[in-house]
């Protein structure tokens, strides 16, 4: 046994009193992050005992966003304990189904559509989240050229090139800060969404939330990188969307459908060119290799919007002609392109 799982194992024993020899700690798989999962069962009863290191996990926030969604009325896990100086937490186990794993019932689906509009209704008032400011934006942005393009592809750009994405990625910021503004999960999507027996959906992975456009956990989720849905379905559930939001007063009637389409496929722009540098970096210096398998469709969504519109906007015209011409014949020599 590490160091630090004795030392998690005696913090456990300490908060509720069960003998640490008692105390059976199943792995549990991770996420994206450096945090730690483990299951155990006190009194019949299931929890799941986290260790997130303090150093480079925010569980300040991740304390502090539970109880606002708590407050308004979104299901999260429950805590149990928590010390915020050894990164331990001791939380509620929601289970091991995902939204991802019931892609066959569509009630789950419409279930977290629901709960996308209960997200957007949390009031924001008094939250004291940060903003989803434009530097936060083109920081996320950079990951694109600086480690899918760059270090996963091999590609050395020129300073014209340089210069395209840039532009671009300035008009992807400003249509984030044209759209009104509500909570955003920030992460969206079919692997932090749990799928509960009472046929209920709860959200995960919240400390990342902020202050940020109205579209963005829309896109999240009907732009999942992990799940693929049809542009029909999209834009389907985007207009659905879209009354809903004028109905709670949250979006204004002035607001075209064209617009707030608009808004949705820039918006899923800036995400999929941001987890293409996500997913790299995972690879590359986290050693998660599991990721690459999913770039492919996060790059269809790249490839399906840019050409998209291409027509209408001259930017994104001479964007989708390098993406073209430069990019995807890189892309088409990569193995996990290959196999895909």
């Amino acid at each position: 046994m590490s160091n630090k799982s004795a030392s998690l194992r005696k913090w456990i024993t300490e908060q509720t009193g069960v003998a640490g020899n008692q105390l059976q700690l199943e792995p549990l798989t991770g996420d994206a992050s450096f945090r730690k999962y483990f299951r155990l069962s006190i009194d019949a009863r299931s929890y799941v005992a986290v260790h997130a290191p303090p150093s480079i996990e925010d569980n300040f926030s991740f304390l502090k966003i539970q109880k606002l969604l708590e407050e308004n009325s979104i299901r999260v896990p429950e805590i149990r304990a928590d010390n915020l100086d050894f990164g331990y937490l001791l939380l509620e186990d929601l289970g091991d189904t995902h939204l991802y794993d019931c892609l066959s019932n569509q009630k789950y689906f419409d279930m977290a559509l629901d709960l996308l509009l209960k997200l957007a209704l949390v009031d924001i008032s008094d939250s004291d989240l940060p903003f989803y400011s434009s530097a936060i934006l083109e920081s996320e942005l950079n990951l694109f050229p600086e480690w899918f393009l760059v270090e996963q592809l091999g590609l050395n750009l020129g300073v014209g090139e340089r210069g395209l994405i840039e532009e671009m990625f300035r008009c992807l910021i400003e249509n984030a800060q044209e759209q009104p503004k509500i909570f955003v999960h920030r992460d969206f999507h079919s692997r932090n969404i749990m799928c509960l027996n009472d046929s209920g959906c709860a959200v995960i992975d919240f400390q990342d939330a902020v202050i940020g456009p109205i579209t963005y956990d829309f896109v999240s989720l009907t732009k999942d990188c992990y799940i693929r849905r049809s542009p029909m379905e999209v834009e389907k559930c985007a207009l659905q969307f879209r009354e809903k939001l004028i109905k709670k007063k949250l979006l204004p009637e002035s607001s075209t459908d064209l617009e707030f389409l608009q808004w949705v496929d820039f918006m899923g722009l800036q995400r999929h060119l941001k987890v293409l540098g996500i997913f790299s970096r995972l690879h590359l210096r986290d050693g998660k290799s599991s990721y690459l398998e999913h770039l492919p469709l996060v790059i269809d969504y790249v490839v399906e919007t840019i050409f998209r519109y291409k027509g209408s906007e001259p930017l994104i015209s001479e964007f989708n002609n390098w993406f073209e011409g430069s990019v995807l014949p890189a892309i088409s020599t990569q193995p996990w392109m290959k196999s895909n």
